[in-house]
């Protein structure tokens, strides 16, 4: 890394767990509010439209949490914003505990969403910049890997939480990473990369020349390239996976409905990331991100027409496997595509952009499905958007396996 001065083994460690830590928190705050609306839908008898928008206004929080947080990570640093984000989520998770009604726990799920959503590019943007770069595609894949954590720990607090202590149980537990923000304060530090770059420049870059710079000549290629692939993979995860229990029931599966069904997708998230964390260092960002999309598409073909309960399971196991593992090449890549000075401010505008199609997709195959289209042409929709996505990499990415991040 040049004349950079390198963060200590020990010091990378227990940043790539500190942050880890906090994205395990973003991702069980996530994949609770999917338990704690199945109890809210029968206690406030909520219709599938008022589902669809709950779960949206997250969502919708995510796309302006992003883009900003990316923006500001720029200009007050990586660490500052990690914990500003990390402590609005926890905060409005706590206050949505005490929502009397769907409106004000719809604006506290936006507020939640908007946290959310800053902290995971943020994270991923500082952890990528602290370490070599023989490393550093590994590292943010086992960042993401923290994610499935969160997941089963929400279906932990589902399972022995939400049916006991009720759902605004669940919610308290979810500000307790505002106590963890505490910790972070001290224990994490802004990268050495970025310190550097805020020193030597002399002139303060306004948000108007930062966006700019993402879309000048230099990086237009790329920022197309990475708009399309996080629109392509937020639309097809949160389309296909928020969907997957109602799918399985349609089909005539009570299965789905268990705890067993979550857990087992959700263990196999696991191999999927350490799987992508060891060929990315060894083949490289496109291989991976290739690769792990096409057969997520290919996954999402064989559920779609998969008509038994074991076909079933292995589809949607097959689907966790390849779909993450691509999530954990998609957060690696997308720093290393810009300079420190707009790095954060480029991984939010496409973060963000991609948070659309999370918002998208779940109300369109509401849509679909009320209108009698069948659960194959759903899928063969995500089969098609998921290629894409891949051929977008393959046709306009330029590997950055091995290469130092530009300043």
């Amino acid at each position: 890394m040049g004349n950079m001065q390198l963060l200590k083994e020990p010091k990378r460690r227990k940043l790539l767990f500190s942050a880890g830590l906090s994205w395990m928190f973003d991702a069980m705050d996530v994949g609770m509010i999917s338990f704690v609306v199945a109890a809210l839908a029968t206690e406030w008898s909520l219709s599938s439209q008022q589902v669809g928008i709950l779960t949206s206004t997250t969502s919708i929080g995510m796309v302006f949490g992003a883009a900003m947080a990316g923006f500001l990570a720029d200009k007050y640093g990586r660490k500052n914003i990690l914990l500003w984000t990390l402590l609005i989520f926890s905060i409005a998770s706590g206050l949505s505990a005490l929502a009397t009604g769907f409106i004000m726990l719809c604006f506290m799920r936006f507020i939640a969403g908007f946290g959310l959503g800053g902290e995971l590019p943020v994270a991923s943007t500082l952890v990528s910049e602290s370490m070599p770069a023989n490393e550093r595609g590994r590292a943010v894949v086992l960042l993401e890997s923290f994610w499935a954590a969160g997941w089963i720990l929400s279906a932990l607090i589902a399972y022995f939480v939400i049916p006991d202590y009720g759902w605004r149980a669940a919610f308290v537990i979810g500000a307790l990473p505002a106590f963890y923000a505490l910790y972070l304060r001290r224990a994490i530090e802004d990268s050495p990369r970025y310190i550097q770059q805020k020193a030597k420049m002399a002139t303060k870059v306004t948000l108007r020349q930062r966006v700019a710079s993402v879309w000048s000549v230099e990086h237009r290629r790329t920022s197309i390239m990475l708009w399309v692939l996080w629109f392509t993979v937020v639309f097809s995860y949160y389309g296909m996976f928020l969907w997957l229990p109602t799918v399985m029931v349609d089909k005539g599966f009570s299965l789905v409905r268990s705890f067993q069904y979550v857990l087992i997708m959700t263990l196999a998230q696991l191999p999927g990331y350490f799987t992508a964390a060891y060929f990315i260092e060894k083949f490289g960002r496109k291989f991976v991100l290739v690769t792990y999309l096409v057969l997520t598409a290919l996954s999402a073909i064989w559920f779609g027409y998969a008509n038994t309960e074991a076909s079933l399971l292995a589809a949607g196991i097959s689907l966790s496997f390849f779909n993450l593992g691509a999530w954990g090449g998609l957060y690696a890549y997308s720093p290393e595509l810009y300079p420190t000075k707009v790095r954060s401010t480029g991984v939010g505008l496409a973060t963000s952009f991609g948070r659309i199609g999370g918002v998208i997709a779940p109300l369109l195959v509401g849509v679909l499905k009320q209108n009698g289209t069948s659960i194959e042409f759903i899928f063969v929709m995500f089969f098609v958007t998921i290629l894409i996505g891949a051929a977008g990499v393959l046709i306009l990415g330029k590997e950055t396996k091995g290469l130092e991040l530009a300043d």
